[in-house]
């Protein structure tokens, strides 16, 4: 019996009208989907395909054994985790091996900084895995904020809210243009280290960029806002144009 194959499904940032065509062809015809979700929740990458999963498809929810209970820099986090993705591998792996096929819903891209990369690592020499790759979150945030990212030669860095403060102020004042993500709780470090590198009033905040909540607003004038894990921050290159 041939193995099935694994993908991993970029569903873009939220909007199912920005998924790739190959992504939904392959979800409206999937016998088994897999996804991540908190435990308790419905999961996001979930709530994206409402009414496209085909009835009497077997959906196989992945509950994170932990988020923000405990510091990422616990041992015990990593523990954790990776015990996770180990069950979750073999779980999907004995589906292909038996010769079915599994989606695995992915938010946004499934190689930028997506729970579906660790299942990726271990799985690509053991199955077939494929990716299809989608529009990213932060494509959707700054193009709701009306204003190109970039211009001519202008350098575009990605920064996690998650960064020490003094290095997320360091890296936001080298840089032209800014994206910043996994704000939540790091919101007013992240607030910090923009005003440090002279950047805090071109900063935007996009909350639930593409979804039908999203939100956007200058960070400066959002200083009550209750950050959701769907946010992120940009600043808009200036550089170089006709």
């Amino acid at each position: 019996m041939s193995a099935g194959t694994i993908y991993g499904l970029g569903l873009g940032p939220g909007d199912p009208d920005l998924m790739t065509v190959r992504a939904d062809r392959l979800l409206r015809g999937a016998k088994h989907v897999a996804f991540f979700r908190k435990a308790g929740r419905k999961g996001q990458a979930r709530q994206i395909v409402n009414g496209m999963i085909p009835e009497g498809a077997t959906e196989h929810p992945m509950e994170y054994p932990v988020t923000t209970e405990i510091p990422f820099t616990d041992p015990e986090y990593n523990r954790l985790l990776a015990e996770f993705y180990e069950d979750s591998t073999a779980h999907l792996r004995d589906i292909a091996a038996g010769g079915e096929d599994v989606v695995v819903l992915c938010e946004g891209d499934p190689f930028f900084y997506g729970s579906f990369m660790h299942l990726y690592m271990r799985l690509v020499d053991q199955v077939p895995v494929e990716v299809v790759p989608a529009i990213t979150g932060m494509s959707a945030a700054w193009t709701a904020t009306g204003s190109p990212i970039t211009w001519g030669d202008d350098v575009l860095t990605v920064l996690m809210g998650t960064l020490a403060e003094d290095d997320l102020a360091q890296r936001m004042a080298l840089t032209d243009a800014i994206v910043v993500m996994k704000i939540g709780r790091n919101i007013q470090k992240v607030r910090r280290a923009l005003k440090t590198a002279g950047r805090y009033d071109e900063a935007w905040l996009i909350e639930f960029a593409a979804m039908p909540n999203q939100r956007v607003q200058r960070l400066a004038e959002a200083e009550d806002a209750v950050t959701p894990y769907f946010s992120i921050i940009v600043v808009h290159g200036q550089g170089r144009r006709p």
